[in-house]
């Protein structure tokens, strides 16, 4: 038998020792923040009050939207704090609500991303049955279907980090609860009820971007075969902010995760991390704003209906 000291909190990094250093990460990530929520809450209130967006893809959208709100609301609040408290503790609980709601939201939104792909799918290669096929029913079953898989990768993912007890130090390396340094202060490496859920996941992962891919295969191809220029045109420019997005949410996530996990802290993991954790919940509004006509047409209708209501 050799002593074991169990872990009761963890010790998260915070991006500088320096105290003006630490300020201009505090303002820095409040200023960012506060884009992704008021830009992603903008998004909610444009498509729900303007007749002419209630459709299925703009129904997906604004889960998109709510999504990535929760989000980034579930590490950078924290992160902020630390900065501006000078207390980088965070307890068990904490740590676990961390772990459960990063698992269920990266689900949920990897799964209505799939999902918006089958949308534009079905409208540019089956319009004739575009009403049938994303009906008001169907859409909801795919959002409930969304967050329910959402749920189960959050619960799995949480029971199975938190299987085992931790015992080697308490020194996260990381702004937040992150699943590959909690598995290196585990006391059993490895750690295989969790190896097991992130190969099962990873299987999940592989086969969304596995099915994106093939819709916009054949969505391509049904385009080209358009006789019309301004219709492939139009049709390319609908897809085209879906295209970035998950481009985006793909090419962040594999870039943080392909990273092996250092054996000491570094400004590069959490640069890393701040890549795939902050940048797609801020960007992902300016993407459907800028490239979407009716998003913006329908921007600066309400920016003018409040103007006249506040004169």
């Amino acid at each position: 038998m050799t002593n074991q000291t169990f872990i009761t909190n963890f010790l998260l990094m915070s991006f500088s020792d320096v105290w003006e250093l630490q300020i201009l990460h505090a303002v820095l990530f409040f200023l960012i923040y506060l884009a992704a929520l008021m830009g992603n809450l903008l998004i909610i209130i444009v498509t729900t009050m303007d007749q002419h967006l209630q459709t299925p893809m703009y129904f997906f959208l604004r889960h998109l939207s709510y999504i990535d709100m929760c989000y980034i609301s579930v590490t950078v609040p924290k992160s902020i704090l630390i900065s501006l408290a000078h207390k980088n503790s965070i307890s068990i609980p904490e740590c676990v609500i961390q772990i459960y709601c990063i698992a269920l939201f990266f689900c949920v939104e990897l799964a209505v991303l799939t999902v918006m792909s089958y949308d534009r799918y079905a409208a540019i290669c089956h319009p004739l049955h575009y009403e049938t096929l994303m009906s008001r029913g169907a859409c909801v079953q795919m959002a409930a279907a969304s967050w329910v898989s959402g749920n189960i990768s959050g619960i799995m993912h949480t029971a199975s980090t938190f299987s085992e007890p931790f015992c080697k130090g308490n020194e996260l390396g990381q702004f937040f609860c992150e699943i590959p340094h909690l598995l290196k202060l585990s006391c059993s490496q490895p750690n295989i009820a969790e190896l097991g859920t992130i190969i099962v996941f990873s299987i999940l992962c592989l086969g969304c971007f596995l099915f994106i891919v093939t819709s916009y295969v054949h969505i391509f191809s049904t385009v080209l075969k358009m006789p019309s220029t301004e219709g492939r045109s139009k049709a390319f420019f609908t897809c085209l902010p879906h295209i970035i997005v998950t481009t985006v949410f793909f090419t962040t996530a594999f870039v943080a995760h392909i990273k092996p996990t250092s054996d000491t802290p570094s400004v590069l993991d959490l640069l890393v991390s701040v890549f795939y954790v902050v940048v797609p919940p801020t960007l992902n509004p300016a993407i459907y704003s800028l490239r979407n006509k009716d998003m913006k047409s329908a921007l600066t209708k309400l920016v003018i209906q409040e103007f006249h209501c506040f004169w």
